[in-house]
């Protein structure tokens, strides 16, 4: 392994088409018992940061019991809903071919780092065939804290330990400054896909190293992560 790559999922490789937001207005309900009348920002964030700020707004105090209570809850909601998906979100431009021309290489590995749970992370990208070139066991998921450059430290730390070696680079892709603070701060490479909310501007303002419009070019993909 030389180059460990790290892509962020919603509005990245794919557009669960507002979903989430859903799913949390029912965990919600089912797991405290509260119609959502908060809506917390997601993008960019991972799942204990959001579940926190909706547990807070909402009067109740985000103890683990409660936090682990409302991801069971939007895990179970998910699965029954794995096949909206498909129907009404997509994958987005160029996401299956830039997977699959890193994969075929033999000095790159890929996972991810997502705000999702990884259980969800996986109804996500299946839905559209896109879960295959993907280590699951090394990612750093939303259950792992509520700060995102922690998920990207875990996912490096799995993957030193499985591969028996720490990647010459690391390269983190998403679609918001979150992301791309998340790869700075431990001074990784920051790819900006200007597919989300964030304008390829902001992106650069966050200070990605590249900036693409979206992943359609499969050969400037691969570029911008071997540059």
């Amino acid at each position: 392994m030389r180059t460990l790559v790290l892509w962020d999922i919603d509005l990245t490789l794919v557009d669960a088409h507002g979903l989430g937001r859903g799913w949390y207005r029912t965990a919600l309900l089912a797991a405290a018992g509260l119609e959502m009348v908060h809506t917390p920002s997601f993008a960019g964030r991972t799942e204990r940061a959001i579940t926190a700020e909706l547990l807070t707004a909402h009067g109740l105090e985000p103890t683990e019991e409660l936090v682990t209570k409302l991801h069971a809850e939007l895990i179970a909601i998910a699965g029954a809903e794995h096949a909206l998906l498909a129907r009404r979100g997509r994958a987005l431009p160029g996401a299956a071919e830039a997977l699959a021309a890193l994969a075929a290489r033999g000095d790159v590995v890929q996972s991810l780092v997502t705000g999702n749970l990884v259980e969800i992370a996986r109804y996500k990208l299946a839905a559209f065939g896109l879960d295959t070139h993907l280590d699951w066991e090394i990612g750093g998921y939303g259950s792992v804290s509520e700060h995102r450059p922690a998920l990207v430290a875990e996912a490096v730390r799995l993957a030193s330990a499985k591969h028996g070696l720490t990647p010459s680079s690391v390269v983190v892709i998403g679609d918001t400054p979150h992301d791309v603070d998340a790869a700075l701060h431990h001074g990784h490479v920051a790819i900006g896909v200007a597919t989300g909310r964030s304008s390829a501007r902001e992106l650069r303002e966050a200070g990605a190293h590249v900036v693409l419009d979206d992943l359609s070019d499969t050969s400037a993909v691969v570029a911008a992560v071997l540059r």
